[in-house]
């Protein structure tokens, strides 16, 4: 009997492992296009007010800015 129910419950663990593995695959990628999207906006902002105050950005901080 515990036996049985051992297996079943191992069972049912391995055929729930395929969808909840792309749950929590897709979560991350939302969470990860989410902070490049929010990085993105925050680059473009500060360009922005660069150009509008006459200023070019420096190649090297942008470029750090953009990679993390």
């Amino acid at each position: 009997m515990i036996l049985t129910h051992l297996l079943h419950r191992a069972a049912g663990a391995v055929r729930r492992w395929p969808v909840e593995s792309q749950l929590g695959a897709r979560r991350n990628a939302m969470i990860a296009s989410t902070a490049l999207a929010q990085r993105r906006a925050e680059l473009d902002e500060v360009e922005e007010f660069l150009a509008a105050h006459g200023r070019a950005p420096v190649p090297e901080v942008a470029a750090q800015a953009a990679h993390g």
